[in-house]
């Protein structure tokens, strides 16, 4: 099979040192469809249905009990994390990011110890310093954000986020990437996206490389409360496109080139849609080009004020029927983010969708450097040159280019070495190059600057 799809990579003609240039198949890696294939729908609700059994898991409830609260809570997470690092052969490393998170006057009232529950598969290249992290919250809230007490399900928001890492976990902890992944449940969103900013930070000040991070906060309803439709199809990929951390040189640089709708979270989602929709039946990933919903905020929004590419992974339609609501029923109808309203087939193919997209680029070589658009001279040409990825040598570069006005890429070119030189004008068209190895796993678009 790898001598097939090597084959079809280099059917690409290549003449005289000038590139013939054609469009190219999908590739797909068997290994890849495998892990997919293991991600259980009835796992996903066994995973659920034990996290809401712990009544709650508000970040500020009983951290003593063994069956109620976040202490337990945390303390199961963390536990089958290890029951998938014995089935690893011990290559997942697991741990909590443990912190204090001072009182902050609105959310949390004294200094409290909190948790963030991680595990870590250390990547086989040691020339590959990426981490690719997939995420989800385990706390829960009902009406009232500072009722510790009460029944809090938390279901879709976001035990079912945590479940979809959590199987992740299990399924790819037993195969072997070039990359680092990691998996994290995350603590304190609810009360003030506290896990990730402390995990956030930690990696900013540590020398992480983040490469990207997909939050998936409430991702297992398929249900659209206004509509009363039905959509397990359809699921949204939040980005930013000018990035939080943008420095002022940085923004003069986009204003001159024109790339506000190309920071590197948007040109994430556009690679999710795509490696997704070619690895998941019956999926299509909807790309808002926003950082979250209107006025609201998630576990990936703290990456971004880090500098680090983040996005949120969120179900098409929200049931704000069944969202912070205090479990009750009133004229027959039963409010509450309880179990029983989760689609655990349609939670299967969001879960699957993450897998694809962080196993590609797990075994995706690195990203080319010095990515440039020569500027020597007028021309209704464009000239792209790079220099090859630190670490693993490619087996090649796709350069993609799409209308300024297109949301996705629309064409994708096989070049063998570090340049190209396009019948299209830079005025007119968008360009970005990626890796590619000779399996066909991509790595991240990389958008040129000016060069000479």
């Amino acid at each position: 099979m790898k001598n097939f799809r090597l084959a079809l990579l280099m059917s690409i003609v290549v003449l005289a040192n000038s590139v013939v240039f054609a469009q190219t198949a999908e590739i797909k890696d068997p290994q890849i469809t495998n892990m997919l294939n293991e991600v259980s729908a009835t796992h996903l609700e066994t995973l659920v249905r034990k996290m809401v059994s712990f009544h709650t898991r508000h970040t500020l409830s009983d951290t003593l009990s063994k069956t109620k609260g976040i202490g337990a809570a945390r303390s199961w997470i963390k536990s089958e994390f290890e029951k998938y690092a014995a089935e690893s052969g011990g290559k997942l490393q697991v741990s909590y990011d443990t912190f204090q998170q001072p009182a902050d006057g609105r959310r949390i009232k004294e200094p409290v110890i909190l948790k963030n529950v991680m595990a870590v598969l250390p990547g086989t290249d040691p020339n590959d310093k990426r981490m690719l992290m997939v995420s989800g919250h385990y706390d829960s809230r009902v009406t009232d954000v500072m009722n510790i007490k009460d029944f809090a399900p938390g279901a879709n928001d976001d035990a079912s986020g945590v479940a979809a890492v959590m199987e992740m976990c299990r399924v790819m902890s037993k195969y072997q990437f070039r990359t680092t992944l990691v998996f994290v449940a995350f603590v304190g969103e609810e009360q003030g996206l506290y896990g990730a900013a402390n995990l956030a930070k930690r990696a900013k000040a540590e020398g992480w490389d983040v490469h990207l991070l997909m939050n998936n906060d409430i991702v297992g309803n398929s249900y659209g409360m206004e509509t009363d439709i039905k959509d397990n199809k359809s699921v949204r990929v939040f980005s930013e496109g000018v990035a939080a951390a943008e420095t002022k040189e940085q923004a003069a640089a986009r204003q001159s080139a024109g790339t506000e709708n190309d920071g590197n979270a948007r040109q994430a989602a556009r690679y999710i849609k795509e490696i997704a929709e070619r690895y998941v039946d019956q999926l299509e990933v909807k790309l808002i080009y926003r950082r979250d919903r209107y006025l609201r905020g998630g576990d990936h929004t703290p990456f971004s004020q880090q500098g680090f590419t983040a996005v949120r992974v969120t179900e098409m339609n929200e049931d704000f029927n069944r969202q912070h609501q205090d479990v009750r029923t009133e004229n027959g109808f039963k409010y509450g983010d309880l179990p029983e309203y989760v689609d655990y087939s349609y939670l299967q193919k969001v879960t699957r969708m993450n897998m694809s997209v962080m196993a590609n680029l797990g075994q995706s070589a690195q990203e080319p450097q010095n990515v440039k658009v020569i500027t020597t001279g007028l021309t209704n040409k464009t000239q792209l040159k790079w220099e090859a990825p630190k670490g693993k040598t490619p087996f090649g570069y796709y350069v993609l280019m799409r209308e300024t006005t297109s949301p996705f890429w629309e064409r994708k070119f096989f070049v063998k070495d570090p340049s190209a030189n396009l019948a299209y004008s830079k005025d007119n068209y968008f360009f970005a190059v990626q890796s590619v190895d000779e399996n066909g796993h991509e790595s991240l678009m990389v958008v040129p600057k000016p060069g000479r």
